[in-house]
């Protein structure tokens, strides 16, 4: 069975906007900022249990300063959503839940 994705949105923890931007490159951090209240954080995935098969990536993907994460399992920057938006990793099939670390207000 296939699950169709799509690129991963994520709001801003401070203020809830969907305006994020990444910052940086995954070989030296995940360092998000938000357009709107210029709050800066690092997004970061759990195991939420249990592996969803036939995953694939979005078409078109994701630009450069689209928002990523790596997975926690397989550590690729894989992660995409599903309709249902449940978090994904198409490299490894795991299930993933999101947390944010280094958050620092604008």
């Amino acid at each position: 069975m296939t699950v169709e994705t799509r690129k991963l949105q994520i709001a801003c923890p401070v203020c809830a906007s969907s305006e994020v931007f990444y910052t940086c490159t995954p070989n030296c951090c995940f360092n998000h900022v938000c357009g709107h209240c210029g709050s800066t954080f690092e997004p970061v995935t759990r195991k939420a249990g249990g592996t969803l098969s036939g995953a694939l990536p979005p078409q078109p993907g994701p630009e450069a300063s689209d928002p990523t994460v790596a997975c926690a399992k397989c550590e690729e920057t894989t992660v995409y959503m599903t309709e249902d938006t449940t978090l994904v990793c198409t490299s490894c099939g795991s299930r993933l839940a999101l947390e944010f670390t280094e958050i620092v207000r604008g």
